[in-house]
């Protein structure tokens, strides 16, 4: 079956950014010229994304608007014939339905926001993004679906052993290429407990039993309804793998990891690269 539904979890608070996330959505933060959001809804339509469903918050208007028409802009730049920038923002505007928005009332973890998307997803596998990891590469999502055969599969990628305490780990079982078989896992263990390095990466494809799971609303880590914590209630009633995406993760939920987000993509771009280049090493 073909993934044509994404899930993207917004309404998170951005707390970690304050204080510009207090009227500007963590997921508008810019990566040289362009939204965190839109990376990934960029990565989704890369993989065959023909319906984005977007788990919003209060104070998140400005997602909705990014995605949409602006008459009063359009109009001057077709006026001026800035023809270059009036596709640039045209070209990011999907079919009508396309987009949907759902509000979370409250931010109570992962899998009670992914939750919220129930009734439109309805009876069909579906993938889920998270804006904070922006991948730079090949899309991992696209590599995710050409691998995928059925079941739940998660982005997953190789950590140092000190850093296991900040992911959710893998207890792998057989590997096979980049796809490796999920036997547990485990949320933020200690570096002498976790069981392996195999990180999970905001990245999902996952089937619809894991709605019924999650309409238990239990709570886990933080007191929040956890995904990983209903996907692991999955394991051994249906296949679930990892997949090792070929692309670098930038962690953009951190202040580091944004940073060398701008700069990595700045490097990888005609017209900045080399006075950036410049720059850092006279700035180093």
């Amino acid at each position: 079956m073909k993934i044509r539904k994404a899930i993207f979890p917004v309404g998170g608070l951005g707390t970690r950014f304050l204080p510009v996330t207090k009227a500007l959505p963590k997921e508008m933060l810019p990566i040289v010229d362009k939204p965190l959001i839109q990376y990934a809804v960029e990565e989704a339509a890369d993989a065959g994304i023909e319906e984005f469903i977007f788990v919003t918050g209060r104070n998140k208007s400005a997602i909705e608007d990014h995605f949409d028409h602006s008459a009063e802009l359009e109009n001057s730049l077709n006026a001026k014939g800035n023809q270059g920038s009036l596709q640039l923002v045209q070209k990011m505007i999907k079919p009508p339905g396309s987009f949907v928005y759902i509000r979370q009332q409250e931010p109570a973890g992962l899998g009670h926001a992914v939750w919220c998307a129930r009734n439109i997803v309805s009876d069909e596998p579906v993938a889920v993004l998270l804006a904070d990891d922006l991948v730079l590469g090949k899309p991992a999502l696209k590599e995710m679906c050409e691998a995928w055969k059925g079941g739940n599969m998660i982005a997953t990628m190789k950590v140092n052993a000190t850093q296991t305490s900040s992911y959710g780990i893998v207890t792998p079982g057989e590997t096979k290429g980049n796809l490796v078989e999920v036997k547990n896992l485990v949320e933020k263990p200690k570096p002498e407990e976790a069981p392996s390095t195999i990180a999970i990466v905001g990245r999902y494809i996952i089937q619809p039993s894991v709605f019924d799971t999650l309409s238990k609303q239990r709570k886990g880590a933080g007191g929040e309804i956890q995904l990983t914590d209903a996907l692991s209630e999955e394991i051994g009633k249906t296949p679930f793998f990892g997949f090792e995406f070929s692309g670098k993760r930038f962690d953009c939920g951190s202040k580091l990891g944004f940073l060398q987000a701008n700069l990595a993509l700045a490097l990888e771009r005609d017209d900045l690269r080399e006075n950036i280049k410049t720059w850092l090493k006279e700035t180093i």
